[in-house]
């Protein structure tokens, strides 16, 4: 079956499929001898030789296994594949599975969930989605008035220029200097939460995503995971 290059590339777990779209572009993807550049270009893993990088990777797409992860990713570990500097990643965490790559990101002083596949065409649709509400509890410095909180409600641009959609917030428990809220957010913008409260003036000072979809953190202490059932691989994209 003809398939765009990118996404065999993702299938085989050799990167995502951003990713591979930029080994596309640089030269580094051949099918049958010929270097392709033009993104969009198809061909069929199983009749069709392809090689990133001059290696094949035809053997990898057939004794590929799928592996879908669900990780606590503790406060202080990068979220990352390898780290040039040889600090600790999410991969020191989860061992043994082959080449897997998170599902979207979190960032060095987050913690919560992290999804990790080597399924480049479930990652794909699980981070486009806008249908796979992401749950955040988020401290803040300081108490946001009603009137910021209805902005973030509604929707606002931040400093980078990017414009939220709407977003679903509950006020919990607060103290004299912070207060606590529960975020849900069906978009995935870099550090979006965060962004968020600078753009009312709000710095945050503790975030965790609580709940992918219908996962939740129930039974995953920080730093351990396990592996998603079928019914929740479904769930996620269906």
């Amino acid at each position: 079956m003809q398939e765009r290059l990118q996404k065999i590339i993702a299938n085989a777990g050799i990167t995502s499929r951003r990713k591979a779209e930029v080994l596309i572009t640089e030269g580094k993807v051949s099918v049958n001898g010929k270097t392709v550049k033009t993104l969009g270009t198809k061909a069929d893993a199983s009749t069709d030789h392809i090689k990133v990088n001059g290696k094949l990777i035809n053997p990898k797409l057939e004794k590929k296994s799928d592996t879908y992860i669900l990780l606590n990713k503790p406060k202080g570990i990068l979220c990352t594949v390898s780290d040039p500097d040889g600090r600790k990643t999410i991969m020191d965490l989860v061992r043994g599975y082959g080449r897997i790559f998170p599902v979207g990101r979190l960032d060095y002083n987050s913690e919560g969930l992290l999804i990790l596949t080597n399924d480049g065409d479930f990652a794909n649709r699980v981070a486009s989605s806008r249908k796979v509400p992401k749950i955040y509890r988020v401290k803040v410095k300081g108490q946001p008035k009603q009137n910021a909180i209805n902005r973030l409600r509604r929707g606002l641009r931040l400093h980078d220029g990017f414009k939220t959609a709407p977003a679903e917030i509950k006020e919990l428990q607060s103290t004299k200097k912070n207060a606590w809220f529960e975020v849900t957010l069906l978009e995935g913008h870099n550090r979006q939460v965060r962004k968020m409260f600078d753009a009312v003036g709000f710095s945050v000072v503790k975030l965790k995503r609580v709940g992918i979809g219908k996962l939740s953190e129930a039974g995953l202490q920080p730093g351990e995971h396990r592996e998603l059932s079928k019914e929740e691989v479904k769930s996620l994209i269906s």
